[in-house]
């Protein structure tokens, strides 16, 4: 497994050689006046033609998307019409790309959504955990056992089952990689993210679906293209369905107190946000035609949304209020059991706008195996 997920030549290189792949420093972690931690990782930007536009450490290593895989696995089910075969409302489709919080909101509409294809809770693969919204809250969970519609995921797999009652599949075998659902999965994935379908290393999520790592440009291309695509060639209107449920809707892709929903109030209808386990953040920017993906090397979260903030800063797309809005999530304090402020988690990520034929020697270097 590690021979198929080391990222670029250089970067395998160096991986072999001892030494960490070459990525740049995201996020300090302080002490008082000392530097406790760094986290290292990597930015891509692109624009919706695949064109790299800003990058920082290594904008090609290969990424597990995880969660933030969701809207595309979600995409042959709406380009299917499905949405409108089950009555779906916005908040449902919402919840297709939803890592969400199990508050009572999303279990309510997780649990109509089932009943609307004549699924049951008994079928979802997701298996289940303690709801998240207890941890956000700060509060004491309940001893299990846990349903599994407050399972974050439920949401995406209640799509799965819906799309296999739509197309008369077995839903016994939803998540098997070789179900014709996960191979349409798999189409949408290469379609969008610009990578081959025979180039996806595969991996199985925390929620047992198939996920898959990319390029983390390729991320970055895939959120390009769901925020900005209107009448693709191949999925029609899916990608502006879920976009546009995303935006209007994101407090149920995540909940509150969630940074997915903090982005998306700041974005204001343009950011379409999603996050990832493991350190990994993307983002499609309407207005400007871009996407962008994060990838905190450590998977440490608490590096990610400080890093995230300061990436959308440095390439100009918050005003005041919006710094404003996001402050705290760019520099939390870091406190002690008992409340005092110890330090802060602080971005020092630094994006270099990339020059075409610059990036092209990069690539050529890279495809001989050259560092």
């Amino acid at each position: 497994m590690t021979d198929a997920i080391l990222a670029s030549p250089a970067a395998d290189a160096a991986f072999r050689g001892g030494s960490a792949p070459p990525h740049a420093a995201l996020a300090v972690v302080t002490r008082g006046d000392a530097i406790e931690s760094v986290h290292y990782g990597s930015v891509a930007v692109v624009d919706r033609s695949g064109r790299l536009l800003y990058a920082a450490g290594d904008p090609q290593f290969l990424t597990m998307t995880r969660s933030a895989l969701k809207p595309f696995q979600a995409m042959p089910f709406v380009a299917a019409g499905g949405v409108s075969r089950f009555r779906f409302s916005v908040p449902q489709v919402a919840l297709l790309c939803a890592s969400h919080s199990g508050e009572p909101r999303h279990v309510e509409a997780v649990a109509a959504m089932l009943a609307a294809s004549g699924s049951s809770p008994g079928e979802l693969q997701c298996g289940a955990h303690v709801p998240g919204y207890f941890e956000v809250r700060g509060e004491v969970p309940p001893p299990p056992p846990y349903s599994p519609l407050a399972h974050n995921c439920s949401g995406k797999h209640s799509g799965m089952l819906a799309h296999c009652v739509a197309c008369g599949l077995p839903k016994d075998s939803y998540l098997a990689f070789d179900h014709p659902l996960q191979r349409a999965i798999r189409r949408s994935v290469a379609h969008f993210t610009g990578v081959p379908e025979a180039h996806l290393v595969a991996g199985v999520d925390g929620c047992s679906a198939p996920n898959y790592a990319v390029p983390l440009s390729g991320l970055a291309l895939a959120y390009a293209r769901l925020a900005g695509e209107r009448g693709d060639p191949e999925y029609g209107d899916a990608p502006g369905i879920l976009a546009d449920a995303m935006t209007a809707h994101p407090e149920m892709v995540s909940g509150e107190g969630r940074n997915d929903l903090a982005y998306m109030r700041a974005g204001r209808g343009d950011w379409v946000s999603k996050i990832g386990a493991e350190g990994v953040q993307a983002i499609g920017i309407r207005g400007a035609g871009i996407g962008i993906a994060v990838k905190v090397v450590d998977g440490a979260k608490r590096a990610l949304h400080p890093a995230t903030i300061a990436v959308l800063d440095q390439i100009g797309l918050l005003d005041a209020d919006q710094r404003a809005e996001l402050g705290s999530w760019r520099e939390p304090l870091i406190r002690n059991y008992r409340g005092t402020a110890t330090g802060r988690v602080r971005p020092v990520v630094a994006v270099d706008r990339v020059a075409p034929t610059a990036y092209a020697r990069r690539q050529n270097g890279a495809a001989a195996g050259l560092p």
